[in-house]
């Protein structure tokens, strides 16, 4: 009995520490209602504004290149090399590229169970909305996010045009052409295409190291990309369309940065090279500069976006939808925020700055305690290690994300826009075009 008095708190707080120690795994608690904020929020957030709806505008996710075996990429790489073996055709959605949109869904699933959203779908199919353009990678994801989001649903995936065609809506063609016109976006792309922080002949460089020029079958004739002067033209219904050395460059920084996401060896993904993360940013450069040069500049972008300006302003003004969810490409992106005068940003473990592979712009529509409509805007993507790592996404482990500021627009003390000022923000792109 001696010993049972003298060791039994000893036992007792020992089992009691383990026990604590077995509970202390954050994740597994549940979380009180102001910390289930992943976005960056102020204190109090949740409890001044309730989220109404959401409008997001996607990018396709991992695709293989936009050309195949036989193309540039063989004629211009070391003889000794060997590309990613992608499966099927060339600018398909990959089997990653399907389930990394899966995992993006499943936590849209559990953001939007948090805000008491995804019941809407069981009162009303119609609050929710899934339109992709036609080409196949578009479809497919928009597919694969649908039924993450809502499993066993079979939400239908709007399609207007025939598969694997553009839908005008996802086009960024120009769809209205004059000599003005012209005029003034040879002027604004010239800006872009001759920036002197693009630092072009040391990117170009870098690519050239990686795929090894010297030692492939066009070299010496094809020495370097510099050699080849690149131009940009308009024609009617018709994308803006680049020649030249950034074009070419554009082919082989597209098909790395998708090779680095589906090779799980980095310097396999990069033919043998130690590349950083800083260099893969330099190579992913080229690809988007390449789509700012062409898609971007003012004039450009109000005319390519048009349409599409068109149906995100319906989506956001329709009061029946509480989720919209629309798949196209980085152009899209790239133009939609060009036409709505965002200021620039930088995102946090990107190799890809401007629309990260599977990126979604998020449209946010509030109803604050004083009775007012605000708006939100956010960019959300899958950083590097989830893209690469195929990292299940949750409240624990978020998407990255970057809040998206509007030149000019005054932004309340909580981060938001009045609703008015965002949709006449539209309005102006789109009395522009």
């Amino acid at each position: 009995m001696k010993i049972f008095r003298t060791y039994l708190p000893v036992a007792l707080a020992l089992f009691f520490v383990f026990v604590s120690c077995q509970h202390d795994d954050r994740s597994e608690l549940p979380v009180p209602q102001e910390q289930k904020e992943w976005l960056s929020r102020p204190d109090g957030f949740s409890e001044n504004y309730a989220l109404e709806q959401m409008v997001v505008l996607s990018r396709h996710n991992i695709r293989s290149p936009m050309v195949g075996k036989g193309s540039i990429l063989s004629r211009m790489t070391d003889s000794d090399y060997e590309w990613f073996q992608w499966e099927g055709s060339p600018s398909l959605l990959t089997p990653k590229g399907t389930r990394l949109e899966s995992l993006m869904g499943a936590f849209f699933k559990e953001w939007l169970e948090e805000k008491d959203m995804l019941d809407e779908y069981g009162r009303d199919p119609y609050a929710f909305r899934f339109y992709a353009n036609a080409k196949q990678r578009c479809q497919y994801t928009a597919r694969s996010f649908a039924d993450a989001l809502l499993p066993g649903k079979d939400a239908k995936v709007e399609m207007n045009v025939q598969f694997d065609t553009m839908d005008p809506v996802f086009n960024p063609q120009i769809t209205k052409l004059s000599p003005e016109f012209e005029a003034q976006a040879r002027k604004e792309v010239e800006a872009i295409l001759n920036d002197p922080e693009i630092k072009l002949a040391e990117r170009f460089a870098l690519i050239e190291k990686v795929i090894n020029i010297k030692g492939s079958p066009a070299y010496p004739d094809t020495a370097g990309f510099s050699q080849f002067q690149t131009s940009v033209s308009f024609k009617l219904n018709t994308e803006p369309s680049m020649s030249g050395g950034l074009k070419m460059a554009c082919s082989f920084a597209d098909a790395l940065v998708l090779q680095y996401y589906e090779e799980p060896d980095e310097k396999k993904a990069a033919f043998g090279n130690t590349l950083t993360l800083d260099d893969w940013t330099n190579i992913s450069l080229i690809k988007e500069w390449y789509g700012d040069v062409l898609f971007t500049a003012p004039s450009v972008a109000v005319n390519v976006a048009h349409p599409l300006l068109l149906t995100l302003l319906s989506e956001i003004q329709n009061e029946k939808r509480v989720f919209s969810f629309l798949c196209g490409h980085d152009s899209n992106i790239g133009s939609v925020l060009a036409s709505l005068e965002a200021e620039p940003y930088e995102l946090d473990g990107a190799i890809e700055q401007r629309t990260p592979i599977g990126a979604k712009v998020i449209f946010e529509k509030f109803k604050g305690k004083d009775g007012v409509e605000y708006a939100d805007v956010w960019l959300v993507y899958a950083s590097v290690p989830q893209l690469r790592g195929e990292t299940k996404l949750s409240y624990s482990n978020p998407p990255a994300s970057q809040r998206i500021s509007l030149r000019g627009l005054k932004a309340n003390p909580d981060g938001l826009y009045l609703l008015s000022d965002v949709e006449e923000r539209f309005a102006k792109a789109i009395d522009a075009y």
